[in-house]
């Protein structure tokens, strides 16, 4: 047994006054020192031997939470983009990176975004100021809703649940300065607390927006009221989770007798949206507003209306309003010690903003079409040996494969970035204010959301960007999704084998395609229809396998807590998706090289190992342990590897070995 470094102490110092006694023993024979523990192999934990070097060269930080790949893939994606836009600054080669070049400039000039203090949101103010009755506050809400400020409620651009091939405006609860609508109604010490903290924080707000000093105590008042008034006639955050009980279609053209003095249809029309349908989950929410528009006094509007506009803009101008906003939204209700530093802070504003301007811009600088073709090439092959695995897939009927089958030929695989691309045409931006700019971009941001209402418009673009790292199936679309971001080292390095490239990011694709096809996708058919299209059987086939899949991770220990083991019914779905990732990407890659060098078949399970080495402190290992759907880094490598006989016959590994499942689960046969 090997000794813990504490039981290895503890024994040497007996040995020491063992041997400072006189003992006839002690003086003939000469004591053996404990033997050093094994380093770990492949066939004992593969995770460990794969990813010994980065292991080492990557220690946690103190006061770091985690380190990983797949964080410094983020952290070189940061990097490229600061170089994007410091190249466009300097030297723009195109329309889109000149106004891009521009905002970034404006953002950076910290003395002139302190010159220019609020006249910014001046012209929103004024026109917030010219309010004198309730027929004047309803255009007042469209126009911030407009240019990217959403007060009172919310309207946005989703998927009609009911017809997944169109996109229908949803409003929803919204205008609120606290993240839960239960802060406003609570009674007990904390968050009388904050709601003490809070509305200092709106009384500084009105103060920078020029509200006069007599005035402050008397609006926040009127502020906290009104926002009160609608935490009242909103849902909970847990009954918000559902997306069945937040659907709710009905005619647009009703809306404008229901809700008279809230103008809905005058709304719509300002927002560029003319569809038949929008959603309204909360019509009690609506009628409250609806009588508020007319029971209120316009001077409560205007206060709480010059407050959203102040608190939403605060990050972006003058160091007073941002440090007010940082006090409040990062220390104390995020607990942040320090605000994000100037490139990051200015960055983060251009992808709110404008980033699929940057988005586009990246991908043309950082995906190589040699890349865009390789992974696309990966992709089809993957998906190919999908289909051969649910054609031959016993769980199935031949009802459910004919299904699954028809809804993988109509799969769209979309790499680097969506293939419909936006309009770009934006009123220039300039260098002169970055407060200013930020309303134009936002503008055109949400003008481009709006254009994805409507039928036939559900593919418009992603839900992510292409400059953030993501690799992910689009359930409601149908549709694999690769941003350019994803597409090099430790994902895709085109540098490597092609065994080392199906480990990685072939594994990946696999695991994003199998959700198509599993206890999710099974919920959207291949005329993309809600409806299940598994049998009661076929549901508990899966549910057999993915039970063991889960009984097996719950016997893992985790890495970094002593006495915890994996949460395996929680990482259970995720576990499944691992498991069939690297199934088909073997499957794939076996068909492409039926023959390969063992050392070949190495690089493939190296591959998949080198995705997942991390560090944890001990209080973000016990977080993601009772919060993630993810298995940690050690058990992502070892997890699916541990059940293939090929992983077995590439490295050696001996019945009993750790990394030779007793009973080892397949997942595709």
């Amino acid at each position: 047994m090997t000794l813990r470094p504490l039981a290895c102490a503890l024994a040497f110092g007996l040995i020491a006054g063992l041997a400072a006694m006189p003992s006839a023993d002690a003086a003939k024979k000469k004591r053996a020192a404990p033997k050093a523990a094994a380093a770990p192999s492949a066939c004992s934990d593969f995770y460990a031997s794969a990813n010994a070097a980065w292991l080492k060269a990557n220690p946690l930080p103190a006061g770091t939470a985690s380190v990983s790949a797949l964080e410094q893939l983020g952290a070189q994606v940061r990097r490229q983009q600061f170089e994007l836009l410091d190249t466009a600054m300097n030297a723009p080669q195109n329309n889109v990176q000149k106004l891009l070049g521009d905002f970034w400039a404006s953002g950076l000039d910290e003395a002139a975004v302190e010159r220019d203090g609020a006249q910014p949101i001046a012209p929103l103010l004024g026109r917030i100021d010219a309010i004198r009755k309730a027929k004047d506050v309803p255009p007042a809400i469209a126009a911030l809703h407009q240019v990217g400020i959403p007060v009172a409620f919310n309207f946005s651009a989703d998927i009609d649940l009911d017809d997944l091939d169109r996109h229908i405006g949803y409003f929803a609860q919204g205008g609120l300065g606290l993240p839960d609508p239960a802060y406003y109604t609570r009674d007990d010490a904390d968050t009388r607390a904050l709601m003490a903290r809070y509305t200092e924080y709106v009384q500084k707000i009105l103060a920078l927006t020029g509200t006069p000093q007599a005035r402050l105590a008397d609006d926040a008042k009127r502020v906290i009221d009104l926002e009160t008034r609608i935490a009242r006639a909103s849902k909970g955050l847990l009954d918000l989770r559902d997306p069945r009980a937040n659907y709710a279609p009905v005619a647009t053209a009703s809306l404008a007798k229901r809700y008279k003095r809230l103008q809905l249809a005058e709304f719509l029309k300002a927002q560029g949206v003319s569809d038949d349908t929008v959603s309204m989950a909360n019509p009690q929410l609506f009628a409250t507003l609806d009588g508020l528009v007319g029971s209120l006094k316009p001077a409560q509007w205007q206060a709480y209306l010059r407050w959203r506009v102040g608190d939403a803009m605060a990050p972006y101008l003058a160091k007073p309003f941002r440090d007010a906003h940082f006090d409040f939204r990062g220390r104390v209700l995020q607990g942040l010690g320090a605000p994000p530093e100037r490139r990051q802070a200015v960055l983060d504003a251009i992808t709110l903003a404008a980033g699929p301007m940057l988005g586009r811009e990246y991908a043309a600088r950082y995906l190589p079409a040699a890349t865009d073709r390789r992974a696309e090439e990966i992709a089809v092959q993957v998906r190919d040996a999908l289909g051969a695995a649910l054609e031959r897939d016993a769980r199935l009927s031949p009802a459910a494969k004919a299904e699954a089958q028809a809804k993988l030929a109509k799969l769209a695989i979309e790499v680097g970035t969506p293939r419909r691309d936006l309009d770009y045409s934006v009123q220039p931006m300039g260098r002169g204010s970055f407060g200013s700019n930020m309303l134009i971009a936002s503008t055109w941001r949400h003008r481009e959301e709006m254009k994805r209402i409507g039928r036939g418009n559900a593919d418009r673009r992603w839900d992510v960007l292409p400059q953030e790292p993501a690799l992910a199936y689009d359930i409601a679309q149908n549709r694999l999704i690769v941003t350019a971001a994803m597409l090099q080292p430790p994902v895709l390095d085109t540098g490597k084998s092609a065994a080392w490239q199906y480990g990685t990011f072939g594994a990946l694709v696999g695991h994003e395609l199998s959700h198509g096809f599993d206890n999710r996708g099974r919920m959207v058919d291949a005329k993309q229809q809600l409806r299940d299209w598994w049998t009661p059987a076929e549901v508990a086939a899966w549910n057999g396998v993915a039970d063991r899949i889960a009984a097996a991770y719950a016997g893992f220990d985790y890495p970094g807590l002593k006495g915890a083991k994996v949460n395996g019914p929680q990482v259970r779905d995720e576990a499944v998706a691992d498991l069939a990732g690297v199934e088909l990407a073997w499957a794939a890659y076996r068909k492409l090289q039926p023959a390969p060098a063992r050392n070949a078949d190495q690089d493939f399970y190296k591959g998949w190992a080198s995705l997942w080495p991390q560090q944890l402190s001990e209080e973000a290992a016990r977080q993601r342990a009772a919060t993630s759907v993810h298995a940690p880094g050690q058990w992502r490598t070892n997890g699916p590897l541990l059940n293939m006989a090929g992983f077995g016959e590439a490295f050696g590994c001996k019945a009993g070995n750790a990394m030779q499942a007793k009973e080892p689960v397949v997942l595709f046969p």
